[in-house]
């Protein structure tokens, strides 16, 4: 069933509902994720982030309302038709034993293949894209049960990436990876952001690369969206104390423009000479 929708949002949740057995996770949400732009989901564990993702995927069911794939339910349309528009990449996946990242590659591809179309010069051009993308050029022979964590996680988003959609759904993608392949992952899904338009959503634990990648921020608490925004307008002190249950300071970060969260704990001693900065700044307001 075709349902009309703006083309500015290519995925969108209608009354969404779901959950495990009886426990339910969301809970009657209605969330647009607009086109050609970086949304990054944050919120504390278990609150529904990835479930929600798994939905968008169409990897988990809803118990209630639908999900709409540029206008359509996305649980009525053929799982080829769904993943020549849409990629997703879990959290933990496993490869079979033995085989080689280019293999592994190569999977991203078949959702475009058929009786009449084969395998082609095109399909190889794009596997060879996303493996020198991410880095995996020389590694492209390794079995991927043979690689690091953080060689085995950009070995997935090569796949991902291969797949050529022109939304991509992405699980925490920054797992596993030192601080340096997380910035060069980043980079990347932000490259092909601004430069081929793609949809991209994430889940992301840390508050200050979500505010630094994303375009739109979605915050996520008690089973539906708390506050969604640019960054500027979501990750304040008072959504962080909300949705996080943590206290914190939100500063300009000097180098990129965008908030920057510096946390602390209910029994952290915050040093005097801030406390007495911040009630000057208190008084000159």
């Amino acid at each position: 069933m075709s349902i009309t929708t703006t083309t500015e949002h290519p995925l969108e949740s209608r009354s969404l509902t779901l959950g495990y057995e009886q426990k339910v996770i969301i809970e009657a949400l209605n969330l647009k994720i607009p086109r050609a732009k970086v949304t990054v989901f944050v919120g504390s564990n278990g609150c529904g982030k990835s479930t929600l993702l798994k939905s968008f995927a169409r990897v988990l069911k809803p118990q209630q309302g639908c999900v709409l794939l540029d206008g359509q339910e996305i649980q009525r349309s053929p799982t080829r038709q769904v993943a020549q528009k849409l990629s997703m990449l879990p959290q933990g996946p496993l490869a079979p034993e033995g085989l080689t990242v280019h293999q592994l590659v190569q999977q991203g591809r078949y959702p475009h293949q058929g009786l009449l179309r084969q395998w082609s010069t095109e399909d190889e051009r794009l596997v060879e894209k996303a493996l020198h993308d991410t880095g995996l050029t020389a590694l492209q022979h390794q079995p991927v049960d043979s690689l690091s964590g953080g060689q085995r996680q950009r070995a997935w988003i090569a796949m991902t990436l291969a797949q050529n959609t022109d939304i991509l759904l992405l699980d925490e993608p920054t797992t596993y990876l030192d601080l340096t392949h997380q910035i060069e992952i980043l980079d990347l899904l932000r490259e092909l952001n601004d430069r081929e338009q793609k949809t991209i959503v994430m889940v992301l634990h840390d508050l200050n690369l979500a505010c630094r990648y994303a375009d739109h921020i979605v915050a996520i608490q008690h089973r539906n969206v708390y506050a969604q925004g640019g960054p500027e307008e979501i990750i304040t002190e008072e959504t962080v104390s909300a949705v996080f249950d943590l206290g914190c300071r939100i500063i300009r970060d000097p180098l990129f423009g965008s908030p920057l969260c510096i946390p602390f704990g209910k029994t952290t001693r915050i040093p005097t000479q801030t406390q007495e900065h911040d009630k000057r700044s208190e008084a000159c307001v």
